[in-house]
């Protein structure tokens, strides 16, 4: 069971079930801005996860994304047709057609659609990466059904905590690491649900098309990936693959890694003033880097 969202009645501004496209009930987004200041304001696209199978924009993952409202961003809680719904790719196109409608509003939302993140956790992750490699391209992933078509999906930054990536590669790591049950490719696992195809002998046409590394050029946004060192269930290589990738077509200043010694997957760690004033610290600078 997900932690419940801490109470945001102190936010002023509030915005609950905004249909971001209408294909689907689950095209909704809740959307907070700042009390303080004047706007415009950048704005986090903050996306569950859930295994890509359950989780809400209304539950406790988005706790840290919410932070940033007391930081002067406004957050865009994010929902997203799951796998038992719609498989690949539909999930990623509802998350790049929730930022073309924040950008197509952003006069009314009082928000800066040049200064866009994507922020999210676990399947969210993959969903944030995939919205930060594919912003700049025209694929598949922009759906014209689904709105606001002649708006860009491009984002600025990405905020990664502990994201699938190559899912083909997960469970010879997880064996590598002895940390968790290799269990990625089985025909019932999360990742195949989201394929509608079983990891292990899917087509790899698919699997290419699913993997964020296929899509690693073009001018990309910052990124900052943050994985736990004693994670069970999506492998810390993951992380430390995708920013071995990045570094080549990313400068220094636009990619952070950070492994927090022995935190689990979702482990409260990631929500330390702490850790949270790394990942605000990374996010206030780096809209101004080239």
């Amino acid at each position: 069971m997900m932690p419940p969202l801490q109470d945001t009645k102190w936010i002023k501004t509030q915005y609950h079930d905004l249909a971001y496209a209408n294909t689907s009930a689950a095209q909704k987004l809740d959307l907070y801005v700042p009390n303080e200041g004047k706007g415009p304001y950048p704005v986090i696209v903050a996306i569950h996860g859930g295994a890509f199978l359950f989780g809400d924009k209304g539950d406790g993952q988005q706790n840290g994304p919410i932070a940033g409202v007391k930081r002067g961003y406004a957050v865009a809680a994010v929902n997203y047709r799951l796998a038992g719904e719609a498989a690949f790719p539909a999930g990623v196109q509802d998350v790049k057609a929730a930022i073309r409608f924040l950008k197509a509003n952003a006069a009314r939302f009082n928000i800066d659609p040049n200064r866009v993140v994507a922020w999210g956790d676990s399947a969210g992750g993959y969903m944030a990466v995939m919205a930060g490699v594919t912003g700049t391209q025209a694929s598949e992933f922009d759906d014209a059904q689904l709105g606001n078509i002649d708006q860009t999906s491009t984002v600025q930054a990405v905020v990664d905590w502990f994201g699938p990536i190559d899912f083909a590669q997960m469970d010879a790591q997880l064996t590598a690491s002895g940390k968790g049950e290799a269990n990625h490719s089985a025909a019932d696992s999360p990742e195949s649900k989201f394929l509608a195809s079983t990891v292990k002998s899917a087509p790899p046409e698919l699997l290419r098309k699913a993997n964020p590394l296929s899509y690693l050029s073009g001018n990309l946004p910052a990124f900052i990936i943050q994985h736990g060192d004693a994670d069970g269930t999506v492998p810390t290589q993951q992380s430390i693959v995708l920013a071995e990738k990045l570094k080549p077509v990313l400068s220094a200043q636009k990619l952070q890694l950070n492994i927090l010694p022995g935190a689990r997957h979702g482990d409260p760690q990631f929500e330390t003033e702490q850790n949270l004033n790394t990942v605000f610290s990374f996010l206030d600078q780096a809209f101004y880097l080239k």
